[in-house]
């Protein structure tokens, strides 16, 4: 998130009417709803999850057991059990 000065890309008037709520303070200002990025989106971690989860699948129906992958990838069985049966590829 970076800052910009709001006299340096706000029209005047509507500076003004902003100042009339919020003067010298820093405000926030949200994305468009059609523009935000989803969790992961951008450093890629959400790619790396449904690789690693596809590739738990795999192993799975390559004869490893649930305990045996919890082991592997550092997960608890509870989690390699919501990966097996619920998640979608």
């Amino acid at each position: 998130m970076g800052y910009k000065r709001a006299e340096e890309v706000l029209p005047a008037e509507l500076l003004e009417q902003i100042q009339e709520y919020v003067s010298g303070e820093s405000i926030y200002i949200p994305r468009r709803k059609d523009s935000r990025r989803h969790w992961g989106e951008q450093s890629g971690t959400r790619k790396e999850l449904v690789r690693r989860n596809s590739q738990i699948k795999k192993d799975y129906a390559g004869g490893y057991t649930i305990k045996q992958l919890a082991d592997k990838y550092f997960l608890s069985p509870k989690s390699i059990q919501r990966i097996l049966y619920t998640e979608k590829e």
